[in-house]
């Protein structure tokens, strides 16, 4: 059962007033391990992008600004989540560089090998079936597409005690903390190739990122 009370399920799935001030928060909190993330892999001007768990909308104006001359796909599965990224890249919209839909990672509304690039910021550990899942963004990507995972927290990592709290009320926040070791086997098991793991242990950050076979 979800509660949607919890405040880590607000993280998950926003809902209501308390879940616009969660996404209000997290496009501010998560802006600086975007950055570091993002810093890990070439993002080329005319890139199709898709941003899974697109959140409060800011990873996705990132990602418009970066390719310059593509177009940026944001999808979340929360009501809340979709018109609060929509609200944030109006103008973006309005010029055609970035659509929001709702959806889930689980089916994603897209065709095959559509995506140069697939990203997800604070979002993996909430997937529903993560391995699954993880193959269903590789279906979208397009050969030699890239997908990178950014987060703040994971197992074995530097936030001992957040890491602890979380799995003592797994039943309420069914977040998955994967330990660097479970993110590359996750990936490789996945389909994935030239998978690399990151980790920048001082801040607790992570990214994974994995290639769509040639």
């Amino acid at each position: 059962m979800i509660i949607r009370s919890n405040p880590i399920n607000q993280c998950r799935e926003p809902t209501g007033w308390p879940g616009r001030f969660v996404l209000w928060t997290m496009n501010i909190r998560h802006s600086k391990v975007t950055d570091w993330g993002l810093k890990h892999i070439s993002i080329e001007k005319h890139d199709t992008i898709l941003d899974v768990g697109c959140g409060g909308g800011r990873t996705v104006r990132k990602l418009a600004a970066l390719a310059t001359e593509g177009k940026v796909y944001g999808i979340d599965h929360s009501e809340e989540s979709v018109a609060a990224a929509r609200k944030t890249n109006e103008q973006w919209i309005r010029l055609g560089r970035i659509e929001i839909r709702q959806g889930s990672v689980s089916y994603l509304p897209f065709s095959d090998d559509m995506f140069d690039l697939a990203t997800a910021v604070e979002t993996h550990f909430y997937w529903p079936d993560l391995p699954a899942d993880m193959r269903e963004v590789l279906r979208v990507l397009k050969p030699g597409g890239k997908l990178i995972i950014i987060a703040e927290i994971y197992g074995g990592g530097k936030h001992v005690r957040i890491q602890k709290l979380l799995e003592k009320h797994t039943e309420l926040t069914n977040m998955a903390l994967l330990s660097v070791k479970e993110h590359s086997e996750v990936f490789s098991k996945a389909g994935y190739s030239d998978v690399q793991i990151i980790e920048e242990y001082d801040k607790g950050w992570i990214c994974g990122i994995g290639r769509k076979p040639l």
